[in-house]
């Protein structure tokens, strides 16, 4: 007959127990078989998740942990990137225009040499901006003359992929002659090369402008107020004026739409600079903007890169008037109002179109 040998202290028992003999389990043995298994208490997220996990089978257990660490990697990858600014902002220098960057594909009839204008209107559109082009040729840009003074107006644009987009430009420089165009890709953020497109255009084939206009193609200018203000001010040379921006600073947020990065833009303040919704150089300065363009950082914000360049120059933004004349942020219309104000935002072509005619039919009332 089997005996179970058992001592008091219930110590293990031995790797092999006599024949005949049966052994008692060790109190570690003991405890372990009185012991439950582990639960996980509460009822959040957590618990829930790690319970459901650890009763999958093998094969979805596996799965789920190769999903887990792809996650993981993903996560890594974008702590990477996210940093990836500050850890290269100062191994190498920021970006540089190359001046005369890329090739001419329209480009105006005209040549002011011979008779240089008071003022020349550089508007930058798009190609899809047809419509938006056809109401400033009949408003603010079909002036020729202002107060005796000679206007000119141009356009400027990049190009697309588009054959059909490029052949309609190609007849609409054709039949205006007031297109600039070159053959860098015409998206938002290459707005910085396409003003510079135009103060190229105006260094080689217009240098003695009076003064030079920058606008969007969404403005109402006033060029009959902005010809008077220019003549009152009586100042020719070292003039850069619009809506002032004295201290702005570089966005660092990555999905802001005006993002600037260390590597871009590695100082903490911007110089100052005017509202790229429109702004007025005098013609040295315009020409002197573009001859310093290569020697300081090429930032995709173009109003910021021309407060790069007027900074290098020493010229600093002034106001045009004592009061507000520039309105980036847009601005109620009614006629008192536009007849001394110089530029407004936000001005659709069908409007622009009915606000031009009831400021031009009112010139000789009283406000």
């Amino acid at each position: 007959m089997a005996r179970t040998v058992c001592s008091a202290s219930a110590r293990p028992a031995p790797a092999t127990a006599p024949q005949g003999e049966r052994t008692c389990p060790s109190a570690d043995d003991q405890m372990g078989a009185q012991r439950p298994s582990p639960v996980l208490r509460g009822g959040g997220f957590c618990s829930n998740t790690m319970r459901s996990f650890f009763s999958l089978s093998p094969g979805m257990a596996f799965l789920k942990t190769r999903v887990l660490y792809a996650c993981l990697l993903v996560v890594g990858a974008l702590c990477v990137y996210f940093s990836m600014d500050t850890l290269v902002a100062f191994k190498e220098g920021p970006l540089v225009y190359k001046k005369e960057f890329g090739k001419f594909l329209q480009l105006p009839d005209a040549d002011c040499r011979q008779k240089p204008p008071f003022l020349v209107l550089l508007v930058t559109s798009s190609l899809h901006q047809a419509e938006a082009r056809m109401a400033i040729r009949e408003t603010w840009g079909r002036e020729r003359t202002v107060r005796g003074r000679q206007v000119q107006a141009y356009f400027l644009l990049g190009m697309s992929a588009s054959k059909a987009e490029m052949a309609a430009v190609a007849r609409e420089s054709q039949q205006y002659r007031d297109i600039i165009q070159k053959d860098f890709e015409d998206v938002y953020f290459n707005l910085t090369l396409k003003t510079l497109m135009g103060l190229e255009w105006v260094y080689h084939h217009c240098p003695q402008a009076g003064f030079v206009m920058k606008a969007d193609s969404d403005m109402f200018i006033n060029v009959d107020y902005l010809t008077e203000l220019l003549l009152r001010k009586n100042k020719t040379t070292r003039l850069f004026t619009g809506h002032l921006k004295m201290n702005d600073v570089p966005i660092r947020n990555k999905f802001n739409k005006w993002f600037v990065s260390k590597y871009e833009y590695p100082w903490d303040k911007y110089p100052p600079f005017c509202s790229g919704t429109a702004y007025v150089f005098s013609g040295d300065v315009a020409s002197q903007v573009y001859n310093v363009s290569d020697s300081v950082p090429f930032l995709k914000l173009e109003d910021v890169f021309v407060g790069l360049c007027l900074a290098k120059l020493g010229i600093r933004p002034e106001e045009l008037h004592s009061k507000r004349t520039f309105f980036p942020e847009g601005l109620r219309f009614s006629v008192c109002r536009f007849r001394k104000i110089v530029a407004c935002h936000f001005v659709k072509p069908a409007d622009l179109l009915t606000f031009w005619e009831a400021v031009e039919s009112s010139r000789e009332e009283q406000c």
